[in-house]
């Protein structure tokens, strides 16, 4: 399989704290890897600096086999990486539509000059970028708050509008960033249903930061725990399951938080095609 992501000795420092240290990750094409830790564990961290939002320390980021450790964020979404944020971000005022249309530009297909003279270029590709977020308001069942300013949203309808969004430049990686926060149980299962579906539909690797276990054991292929901006432990989720170190560092000594088995059989494939 093509190796899509490949992350080499990566390490970050805020100042004298260092926040990632180390860390190596290779992701194949089509596969759902889940990162896990402690709060404080650095792995929003890694997101921002595979995204250009933090530089990095050292180490390299190789993305379909070119190196991007040192580009720009809107390079890098350009070539085909899209993320949603643990904490929503939105533009509240902005209609839902725009909010949409606004993951789009890194793809734009006409220059300033054209935008400036508002060319028949640039109309035509707005208009392609209006209907393709339409579309993809639709496939999210949000398409009735199209023209809602975003602040008037469901928390969930806010969470939907965001992959959306992440969605609307065809990325080849999607990083989601606890998706599953602030949702209850039947929620949550709903949210596995539809990442496993975009998944397929948009033929997407996924990388996925997430607390509620259930999620990641029904979901991720591959899992990397994370504890002080160190990797403790990686393999299966079966494995990490019951991992001691695991259970220590991000669940406490007895693991509570890890009683429930994956519901693969009853609700959830485990295996992703």
């Amino acid at each position: 399989m093509l190796k899509i992501l490949e992350i080499i000795d990566l390490s970050h420092n805020f100042g004298g704290l260092r926040a990632v240290s180390d860390f190596s990750l290779e992701v194949e094409e089509g596969e759902l890897v889940g990162l896990i830790g402690p709060n404080g564990a650095g792995k929003t961290t890694i997101f921002n600096l595979i995204t250009g939002l933090f530089k990095v320390s050292r180490g390299t980021i190789k993305f379909q086999g070119e190196d991007i450790t040192r580009w720009p964020s809107h390079r890098i979404s350009s070539r085909g990486i899209a993320r949603t944020f643990q904490n929503i971000r939105l533009f509240k005022e902005l209609s839902v539509l725009d909010n949409v249309r606004l993951g789009g530009y890194a793809q734009h297909r006409y220059t300033l000059l054209e935008a400036m003279g508002r060319s028949k270029n640039f109309k035509v590709e707005e208009e392609r970028q209006r209907q393709r977020a339409y579309e993809l308001l639709a496939r999210f069942n949000v398409s009735a708050y199209a023209e809602a300013p975003a602040k008037n949203l469901p928390y969930g309808e806010q969470r939907r509008v965001e992959m959306a969004r992440a969605l609307i430049s065809s990325p080849r990686l999607l990083l989601l960033d606890e998706p599953a926060a602030g949702m209850n149980q039947s929620e949550a299962q709903e949210l596995i249903r539809l990442i496993l579906e975009i998944k397929k539909e948009f033929s997407l690797t996924i990388i996925l930061i997430e607390h509620q276990m259930r999620v990641v054991l029904n979901l991720c292929q591959w899992v990397k725990v994370l504890d002080f901006g160190e990797t403790i432990a990686s393999g299966p989720p079966q494995e990490i399951h019951h991992h001691p170190a695991v259970l220590e560092a991000y669940l406490g000594r007895d693991g509570g938080l890890m009683e429930e088995e994956p519901e693969r059989a009853a609700h959830v494939p485990w295996t992703v095609t």
